[in-house]
C-alpha cells in the first residue's frame, strides 16, 4: 500500500497542482476529494498552460485513473469544458471518472451564490460565484442532487421540482429576481446525465480495492487548510474540507489508509479575497512580490494579496493536518529581497505575545505579527538543481522552517516547470 494527499497549508495558490502534476506520474490513481470548480490548479507542460478547476491535476500525466470522488461537488458544463480543453490538445481523457455519491451543481446554487455576494447589507465574503456553499448546503440538508440522480429521469424531476419550489420562491420574494423553468433546467440536466454515463461510477470501492492491492494511490486537495470550514479563518473559508481529514470522508477511504502527507506552502504568503491576513505587505514592496510571483488567481484572475511568510499559521495548518513532509514553492520569488522577514508569534490587542492559532476572526485582525529577519540572497534560483546549489542564506531560510515546525523539507519548487523542483528525498 502507498498512499499520499497533497494539501495545501495557507490560503490556496500553493502550487498543489504542479506538486500533484509531478507524482502523478508514478501515480495508479489521482483522487480529488473536496471543493469544485471553484480551485485553479495551473500547470505547465512546455509552452502549454493548463488551468484546471474541476479535474484533478494528475489528468496529463497519470496512466492510471483520475477520479472525482464523493466529497466534490460537479458542475457537469465545468466538467465537459475542461475534458474539452484537454482532447482538444490531442491528450486523453477516458480515464477521468466521477463518483456516483458526489453532488451535482445546480443552476440555482451559482444565483444563490451570485445574489448572497451582491447582497446589500449582506457578509460578503469574497467566493468565486460558483455556487459551491449552496451545494454543499444542500448536501447536508439532505436536499441535494447527486450525479446518480441524473441517470434516473424520475427521480431527478422530483428532486428539481422540490428544489425549485424553494429556490424560485427565495428568488422571488427575496431577491426579487426572476424564477427559473422547471422544464428548462431538468432537460438541460438529462441531457448532461446522458453525456456522462459512462463516466459516473461507484469510486469508493475500485479506491479500497487499489488500497488493498498496494496500488499508488494519490489524494489531490483544493484550497487550503487556512480555508477549512472548521480551522480556517471562519466566515473566510471554503465550504468543504481541505484537509487530510479530508480524504477520508471525501473519498470514503479510512484514515489506517493515509500514509505520506504532502503539505504545500509558499515561501511567502498570499491570499484571494476577504479575511485577516496578519502578514499583509500592503505596500510597494507587496506589489513587487504580486508581479515577480505573478499572484493573480487561476479562477478569477483577482490580484492576490501578497505577505511574508506566517510560520505561526503555518504551524496550526501543519498540526491539523499531520503532515509529514513538506513541500515549499515559489522560493525563486524572493531573489533581491533584504532582508526577509518570517513572522514567528503574534502580539494580541492587551499585550501578550503567542505562538498559536486564535479561533477569533475578529481578533486575528488586530494581532500584530512578530518578525525574525533573515539576510536575502541575490542569485536567480530558476536554474538550481540540487539543494547544495542554493545560495547559503536560502538553505538558511528553508533551515530556519524546519527548525520551527519541525517537519522535514522534501522538495522545493523553483519556477513553474514540471523540472524545476530541488528534490531531497524521494517519496515514491
Amino acid at each position: 500500500m502507498a498512499t499520499y494527499v497533497v494539501v495545501g497549508l495557507q490560503y490556496g495558490d500553493e502550487g498543489k497542482g504542479k506538486i500533484t502534476d509531478v507524482l502523478s506520474a508514478k501515480s495508479d490513481y489521482v483522487v480529488r476529494f473536496q471543493g469544485g470548480d471553484n480551485a485553479g490548479h495551473t500547470v505547465y507542460v512546455g509552452e502549454e498552460k493548463f488551468v484546471l478547476h474541476l479535474l484533478p491535476s494528475g489528468v496529463l500525466q497519470c496512466k492510471g485513473k483520475c477520479v472525482i470522488a464523493n466529497g466534490v461537488v460537479v458542475n457537469p458544463k465545468a466538467f465537459l469544458s475542461e475534458i474539452k480543453q484537454i482532447e482538444d490538445k490531442n491528450m486523453r481523457t477516458d480515464h477521468v471518472f466521477i463518483s456516483r455519491r458526489a453532488h451535482v451543481i445546480m443552476p440555482y446554487h451559482i444565483l444563490l451564490d451570485t445574489y448572497r455576494e451582491e447582497e446589500e447589507g449582506g457578509t460578503f465574503i469574497g467566493t468565486t460565484k460558483k455556487g459551491i456553499g449552496p451545494c454543499y448546503e444542500d448536501k447536508i440538508a439532505r436536499v441535494g442532487i447527486r450525479m446518480i440522480d441524473l441517470l434516473n429521469p424520475e427521480v431527478l424531476a422530483e428532486k428539481i421540482k422540490k428544489n425549485l419550489k424553494i429556490k424560485n420562491s427565495l428568488f422571488e420574494k427575496y431577491f426579487e429576481k426572476p424564477t427559473l423553468d422547471f422544464n428548462t433546467v431538468y432537460k438541460e440536466f438529462l441531457e448532461l446525465g446522458e453525456k456522462l454515463k459512462d463516466r459516473i461510477v461507484d469510486t469508493e470501492f475500485e479506491l479500497n480495492e487499489a488500497i488493498h492491492d498496494g496500488k499508488n494511490i494519490l489524494f489531490e486537495g483544493a484550497q487550503a487548510a487556512m480555508l477549512d470550514i472548521d480551522f480556517g479563518t471562519y466566515p473566510f473559508v471554503t465550504s468543504s474540507s481541505p484537509t487530510t481529514g479530508g480524504v477520508c470522508t471525501g473519498a470514503g477511504v479510512p484514515p489506517t489508509s493515509l500514509q505520506n502527507l504532502i503539505g504545500v506552502a509558499k515561501a511567502y504568503t498570499t491570499r484571494v479575497g476577504e479575511g485577516p491576513f496578519p502578514t499583509e505587505l500592503d505596500n510597494e514592496l507587496g506589489e513587487k512580490i504580486r508581479q515577480i510571483g505573478f499572484e493573480f488567481g487561476a479562477t478569477t484572475g483577482r490580484p492576490r494579496r501578497t505577505g511574508w511568510l506566517d510560520l505561526v499559521s503555518l504551524k496550526h495548518a501543519c498540526m491539523i493536518n499531520g503532515i509529514n513532509n513538506l513541500v515549499i514553492t515559489k522560493l525563486d520569488v524572493l531573489s533581491g529581497i533584504y532582508p526577509l522577514k518570517i513572522a514567528t508569534k503574534y502580539k494580541t490587542e492587551d499585550g501578550k505575545i503567542i505562538d498559536y492559532f486564535t479561533s477569533s476572526t475578529t481578533k486575528l485582525y488586530n494581532y500584530e505579527p512578530i518578525f525574525e529577519e533573515l539576510e536575502g540572497w541575490e542569485e536567480d534560483l530558476t536554474k538550481v538543481t540540487s539543494y547544495e546549489e542554493l545560495p547559503k542564506n536560502a538553505q538558511k531560510y528553508i533551515e530556519f522552517i524546519e527548525k520551527y515546525l519541525g517537519i522535514n523539507v522534501y522538495l522545493v519548487s523553483v519556477g513553474p516547470e514540471r523540472n524545476q523542483n530541488i528534490i531531497r528525498k524521494e517519496l515514491f
